[in-house]
């Protein structure tokens, strides 16, 4: 990918290695074969990991604590939690905001220098400390609950930039939605395993029980921080570019490696275009992933014991649809498959939006007296599969329009696009759901995932594929 340098100057750095990848090789050698494998295994366990974070402390117990507890109740208002809602969605804004501003720079340094294992181990430790020092937050400290929810979020966010760039040495183009689907399917049985320790601190929401909750920062850290483990001792530095000098400027090389890209993007253009129509999902997921349990609480009012099965539903019915999504996925195309994705997300959605119509349906064709909360729960399964399903496609779908000496690069953008969608998405719902009801707030969801689905039409997969190995082709 790079070449230095005569007299200490960079000569021809854009200009990518000649590179065997794992599907040039075909080495069927057992040993080799065995070391690939625990290197996937190293990775998958990555995202099993860091699955306590976004599951315990965004998706289902902190968000509730900062949003009930940390942020003073507005008593007496229709929705007492509103200002809560508000700034948990702003406060995640912010930290996208920071992804934003970093990960496309980070990307190319971590192609450029072959350290996209330091990068991730820093963010991986930052995300630990991050999240432990949120045992320190009590009632009433909003800002500081703010800044450590950013922080962590910020380095959490930005390790699964670093973490997906190693996708494309891993295997084969043709094996990557496998790949893929396993690292999110596993992921979320970390998730079911760091909710199930958090939920030994109680299910009550209340001052009283406050000094328990808190203690969901050190447990989810801890978590993290122990099955991480086998990750950096099983996944391997790609090691494409050449060795650099120390008097490299990486902020410079970096900076510059994306402008080129951003000028190369003529040649990448179904991946650009996948990129705008991602967008759109990421923004509508950024929204279901933060708010779906506080949705149940304040919307449905869902119950401690309807909040354990929608999420074991959800766990189960994730990693189902990662797997299974990851299979159709190698079987009919990435972007058919994707786009399969988002018609699961728009009938949920209409799902979720009439579950009342949807309960009085069911009891009268039935003669069933199933409660709002429970078929609200039941609906919960498909927005599983859906969160399963979509996320490891579109992973493994940049995966397959970058070369490999851009990984770092295209995942980057592939951050860039998903964190300006998920600040945008956060911050516009943070503020819609202030001036209308909860349930009227969450149209927004489904108007992404049409337009999402609308502009994904125009992407050819195949063209996107071709145009990655000429790139790498070059000499």
């Amino acid at each position: 990918m790079t070449d230095l340098r005569k007299g200490g100057k960079l000569f021809n750095y854009f200009q990518p290695r000649k590179i065997q990848s794992p599907s040039m090789s075909q080495d069927k050698n057992p040993e080799a074969k065995k070391k690939k494998n625990r290197e996937i295994f190293g990775w998958c366990m990555f995202d099993f990991a860091n699955s306590s974070y976004t599951t315990v402390i965004i998706s289902v117990v902190y968000c509730e604590i900062f949003t009930r507890l940390v942020v003073p109740a507005d008593i007496g208002s229709d929705n007492p939690y509103r200002m809560g809602n508000s700034l948990w969605a702003w406060a995640l804004a912010a930290s996208y905001l920071f992804v934003v501003a970093t990960g496309p720079i980070f990307g190319a340094i971590t192609d450029y220098s072959s350290k996209k294992k330091l990068f991730l181990f820093l963010s991986y430790i930052g995300c630990v400390v991050a999240t432990f020092a949120l045992y320190f937050v009590e009632p009433g400290m909003v800002l500081l609950g703010m800044v450590l929810v950013a922080l962590s979020n910020f380095f959490f966010a930005s390790g699964e930039n670093f973490a997906s760039s190693f996708l494309p040495s891993l295997g084969s183009k043709e094996d990557l939605g496998k790949i893929s689907g396993y690292a999110w399917g596993i992921g979320y049985f970390g998730g079911i395993g760091s909710v199930a320790l958090a939920t030994t601190l109680g299910d009550d929401y209340t001052l009283d029980n406050f000094q328990n909750l808190k203690l969901v920062g050190p447990y989810t850290a801890i978590f993290f921080l122990v099955a991480a483990i086998p990750t950096f001792l099983f996944l391997k530095e790609p090691h494409l570019p050449l060795g650099v000098s120390h008097s490299v400027n990486y902020f410079k090389i970096g900076k510059d490696r994306v402008v080129q890209t951003l000028k190369d993007a003529r040649n990448f253009k179904d991946l650009m275009i996948y990129l705008v129509s991602l967008f759109f999902t990421m923004a509508a997921l950024a929204i279901v992933i933060s708010f779906a349990f506080i949705y149940g609480s304040q919307e449905i009012h869902i119950e401690a014991e309807h909040k354990r099965i929608m999420f074991i539903f959800i766990q189960i019915f994730a990693a189902v649809g990662a797997l299974a999504f990851g299979v159709i996925q190698d079987s009919i195309g990435a972007k058919k498959t994707f786009n399969l994705t988002l018609v699961l997300w728009l009938v949920t959605c209409g799902l979720i939006y009439y579950v009342h119509d949807v309960t009085n349906l069911i009891n009268m064709v039935l003669g069933k007296n199933w409660t709002v909360q429970w078929v609200f729960v039941f609906i919960s399964s498909l927005a599983g599969m859906g969160l399963g399903s979509t996320q490891s496609a579109s992973r493994a779908l940049v995966g397959i329009f970058s070369p490999e000496s851009k990984s770092g690069e295209f995942f980057g953008m592939w951050g860039l696009s998903g964190k300006i969608a998920g600040a945008a998405g956060l911050f516009l719902f943070g503020y819609i759901q202030t001036l209308v009801t909860l349930r009227n707030a969450f149209l927004v969801v489904a108007f992404f995932y049409f337009l999402s689905l609308l502009i994904n039409l125009f992407v050819n997969e195949e063209r996107g594929v071709g145009a990655a190995q000429a790139f790498q082709e070059k000499p």
